[in-house]
């Protein structure tokens, strides 16, 4: 009975509280951690197999990525970038220029900073089209690749309406009167000029009004903006026309009539008042006025001498 006893001892549940208390002094490992300890102790032992040449590629794919981000932080990823991919046979030989009636090809490569070397595949060609766009005579640009060395350019460029000037400056304008650029050579000396404050933006319309009188439109050299509410037209033979600010065509009109019909364009005047509605107003011209002057002189003194001789 007491060998029974006995086993039933050892066998019985008394010792588990014993065992398990030994247990709670272990530590249990996370189970993200648990994963890494066995892949380490497997690699540890053999049982996971590296194919070869991986610590090699490691290696420079290590080194790479360290180069990328030196690259990036000190901002010489897009020279790398260029001098990779140019000396790859992408370097830019061949540029394709079209619409560019005053806008010089030399320009267009300055203002790209092509150089013989640049990358076709690293060209940024948003950037390119807005330098593009800042020249003055672009009003559009548009830059394609054609792989693998050349780009095409094409631009819209600005039509010059007018000479404006301002001052002692002359510029270049278009018809709704935005600046292109200062007037620097004679190239466009038989456009129309326009002078005085705000006459840039109101050529266009004047000039219209004048649609109807080709004669006269054709002998206008210069548009005179007086005070900003009208015009004074100077002719090629020096005659100022000058015109009211209401009723333009009326005034034209009369001018017309009196031209027709004892030619005041060709006499030796210097300007016709037509402000008025009710008069027309002629100044002689200085040599014409001396003249006047030395006849009624010479008049007056031969009525003298009649009335002296009765």
């Amino acid at each position: 009975m007491s060998s029974v006893s006995g086993k039933r001892a050892v066998g019985s549940g008394k010792q588990a509280p014993h065992a398990y208390a030994g247990g709670e002094d272990r530590r249990v490992l996370p189970r993200p951690l648990r994963r890494v300890v066995r892949f380490t102790v497997s690699l540890a032992i053999g049982r996971v197999h590296i194919p070869r040449h991986v610590g090699t590629f490691s290696t420079f794919a290590f080194l790479g990525a360290v180069a990328l981000y030196g690259m990036s932080v000190g901002g010489h990823t897009e020279t790398v970038a260029q001098a990779v991919t140019a000396s790859a046979g992408f370097a830019i030989e061949d540029v394709r220029v079209s619409g560019n009636d005053q806008t010089s090809e030399i320009d267009i490569l300055q203002l790209l900073g092509l150089d013989g070397t640049t990358s076709l595949v690293a060209l940024d060609i948003e950037a390119a089209r807005r330098k593009l766009s800042e020249l003055p005579w672009v009003e559009y640009a548009e830059v394609r690749k054609v792989y693998p060395k050349t780009i095409e350019v094409m631009l819209k460029e600005r039509q010059a309406f007018g000479i404006w000037q301002h001052g002692s400056e002359l510029s270049l304008i278009e018809r709704n009167g935005n600046i292109i650029g200062p007037l620097r050579d004679g190239k466009f000396a038989t456009l129309p000029l326009f002078v005085g404050r705000e006459a840039e933006t109101k050529a266009a319309a004047f000039e219209q009004e004048l649609a109807g009188w080709p004669e006269l439109k054709s002998r206008v050299r210069a548009y005179v903006r007086v005070a900003g509410r009208r015009w004074d037209l100077h002719l090629d033979n020096g005659i100022v026309l000058k015109l009211p600010e209401q009723g333009v065509q009326k005034a034209l009109a009369v001018l017309s009539r009196l031209d027709a019909e004892q030619g005041i364009l060709e006499r030796d005047i210097a300007a016709v008042d037509l402000r008025l509605d009710d008069r027309t107003t002629v100044q002689l011209s200085q040599g014409a006025m001396e003249r006047r002057k030395e006849a009624l002189e010479a008049r007056t003194k031969a009525l003298k001498k009649a009335g002296a001789q009765s």
